[in-house]
């Protein structure tokens, strides 16, 4: 169902994806839009066990396509680093395939909640997450994308130094 890679060299060990989605603190979703056009758009994540979790407005865009057709793909850029005198980037992604879906139970969307404020927040009081949390829990959805597929990229430079480690 999903292409092998082509550079299978240039592809990053599962641990390693697993790594990336723990420490990058942003990526771009990507859904089936309005009237066949694509709609990518950046968004702050969580990663656990194999999931991805994000938090939205109640309406919008992302939640129209994704009604429509749950199917979506993210992709984290860990590092692309320019390099000028070789007409090249030392790059390292990652691509995730998979469904997405609204969670209904209070427990899941706590604990993607508290996923997020982990991450994005961690030194904050029990007490400033739990009035943070509260206040802004009903205003918002929050999302899982059930990961399906995934794999993670690297530039042949950063692959040819991983190799000798």
């Amino acid at each position: 169902m999903f292409r092998e890679m082509r550079r299978k060299n240039q592809q990053l060990p599962q641990e390693e994806c697993d790594r990336i989605l723990q420490v990058a603190t942003s990526g771009v979703l990507a859904v089936d839009g309005d009237d066949d056009y694509p709609y990518a758009v950046p968004l702050s994540f969580a990663y656990d066990d194999g999931r991805l979790y994000f938090h939205v407005a109640k309406n919008g865009h992302k939640l129209d396509a994704l009604r429509r057709n749950p199917k979506a793909s993210f992709c984290i850029i860990e590092q692309d680093k320019v390099v000028p005198e070789k007409f090249t980037t030392y790059f390292r992604s990652v691509i995730a395939f998979g469904f997405v879906s609204i969670i209904d139970d209070d427990a899941e969307k706590r604990h993607g909640l508290d996923l997020l404020a982990d991450k994005y927040s961690p030194g904050e009081s029990a007490e400033s997450r739990e009035k943070e949390i509260s206040s802004l829990s009903n205003a918002l959805y929050v999302l899982v994308m059930d990961i399906e597929h995934m794999t993670g990229k690297e530039a042949k430079e950063l692959a040819a130094v991983r190799k000798q480690k």
